[in-house]
């Protein structure tokens, strides 16, 4: 059974989630001590995180980084905050999708889904114990790790989908739609923002690596991984 925690203040809406989410089957536990959110998340170790930006003390965006230090986790923030800066700092702080309120709790509960079997179904199982390597450059898939030479970094799900692709195709066009399709199985619903701040993501990743300006973005098209870094080592 998958564990669901939410860090929600409107007591209102944590009741009809919860009652959604118990349909499905899913276990629930929700935040009631906004002092001690980290310590509940560890305590409760949920499969995947439901959190809302307005909180009282810290927001959302500051206990989404403190969930990252712990886990990799899905995170999906769900606020009435609707500005294209709010979900891009949601995404830039380690979330992994966005919805708006109010909201279909149909379209909630398929997000929740998606990100559930991406994390911990087929596709996962499928890239179990797998490695990929261009020129020393080296993805873990189960250990969602990225290294290059002696130095290592951690990535989420979405960000090692990503990378696995880009590194499948290294020094040819990986087009967007393709990375949705491969990234999201729900792509109706996500926004075209979405997938650039990810990729800026891995852009940086690859920066903590060394790694500069091989990520590039071919205008209207996709993007090209170029193995550049390879003649380096």
């Amino acid at each position: 059974m998958f564990k669901i925690l939410l860090i929600e203040d409107d007591k209102a809406l944590v009741s009809l989630l919860v009652e959604h989410l118990h349909k499905f089957g899913y276990e629930t536990e929700a935040v009631v001590d906004f002092d001690r959110v980290r310590e509940q998340f560890e305590q409760f170790s949920p499969h995947l995180v439901l959190l809302d930006v307005n909180l009282p003390k810290f927001d959302g965006y500051y206990w989404c980084r403190q969930i990252r230090n712990l886990s990799t986790c899905p995170i999906l923030f769900i606020s009435a905050r609707d500005g294209k800066m709010d979900q891009v700092m949601a995404l830039e702080n380690g979330a992994d999708d966005y919805i708006t309120k109010p909201f279909d709790y149909e379209i909630a509960m398929a997000k929740i889904k998606s990100q559930l079997r991406r994390a911990y179904g087929t596709y996962a199982g499928s890239l179990n114990e797998r490695t990929i390597s261009v020129e020393g450059l080296t993805l873990d898939v189960e250990r969602l790790a990225l290294s290059l030479n002696d130095d290592t970094v951690e990535l989420s799900h979405t960000e090692a989908k990503i990378v696995d692709e880009l590194l499948k195709k290294a020094g040819k066009l990986v087009s967007r739609d393709r990375l949705l399709e491969k990234i999201w199985d729900d792509q109706a619903f996500v926004d075209d923002n979405t997938l650039n701040v990810y990729v800026n993501r891995v852009r940086k990743k690859l920066t903590q690596l060394g790694i500069d300006d091989a990520l590039q973005t071919i205008r209207g098209q996709g993007y090209r991984l170029n193995p550049s870094w390879g003649r380096a080592l």
